[in-house]
């Protein structure tokens, strides 16, 4: 009850923490997390449909087995750190590139997009050897399922079509050249772009909301034998030097 009690203050303090854009003054914090949420992430006005659909992201990045953050939370976990510790550790692995991260390079994909069209950018990718980020995914040969739903989400939101519109031409684009299925990355950066979002909102939203996920996994590792998340390594470089015989 206490770390579910810490989870609870720390995911509301994550929200509540961060200034907001709409520049109304801060106020006593009500309503749920994704209303709170987004006057922290745009100074759009909040639309019913769009709001939903910001919850709905939230709920479908709680957890998704186990990623980098996932195991290192878990890791954490079995050392016994505190929940707090458990959070601050895993994300460090959150802000990599190929990881919470990933959005806000889909986000600036997207807007370059919006200016030049999908042919010229993904060609463009291709032709430096960049991977086309918000496709593609190592657990899923067609479409991530989460992304799937919040594209459908989206369709309601007023004002994305333009940015729905981007997302698929990146993605039918690609598909000429790399069969890449589009990810929940490019799904959330199609809902930061539509709601003028800046491109580090996916990142946060991420965090957010994977947040409540790290904390079940170390509830879980609590109750699990100490240290038990142990890598073991096997060295396969050069032999060390042996010692001359005086020496031995």
């Amino acid at each position: 009850r206490t770390v579910a009690a810490t989870a609870r203050g720390l995911i509301a303090t994550f929200v509540d923490a961060l200034p907001r854009r709409d520049g109304a003054p801060p106020g006593p914090a009500e309503g749920s997390i994704a209303a709170r949420l987004w006057p922290r992430l745009t100074a759009q006005p909040a639309d019913a449909h769009a709001v939903a659909t910001l919850d709905t992201a939230l709920v479908l990045l709680i957890d998704h087995g186990l990623a980098a953050s996932t195991v290192t939370a878990r890791a954490a976990a079995s050392a016994r750190a505190h929940p707090y510790a458990v959070v601050s550790a895993a994300l460090g692995a959150v802000e990599g590139p190929l990881h919470g991260a990933a959005s806000g390079l889909a986000h600036r994909m997207l807007t370059d997009v919006l200016e030049r069209g999908a042919g010229p950018v993904v060609a463009e990718h291709l032709r430096a050897g960049r991977r086309l980020p918000g496709l593609g995914h190592r657990l899923y040969r067609t479409t991530d399922p989460r992304a799937q739903v919040l594209f459908e989400r989206l369709a309601d939101v007023p004002g994305a079509a333009p940015a729905l519109a981007a997302a698929h031409a990146v993605t039918e684009t690609a598909a000429t050249h790399l069969p890449l299925p589009a990810n929940v990355d490019l799904a959330l950066a199609t809902l930061s772009v539509a709601t003028a979002m800046p491109p580090e909102a996916g990142e946060t939203i991420f965090a957010v909301a994977r947040t409540a996920g790290w904390i079940a996994h170390a509830l879980e590792e609590y109750e699990e034998r100490a240290l038990r998340v142990r890598v073991t390594g096997r060295y396969e470089g050069p032999p060390p030097p042996v010692p001359p015989p005086s020496l031995r």
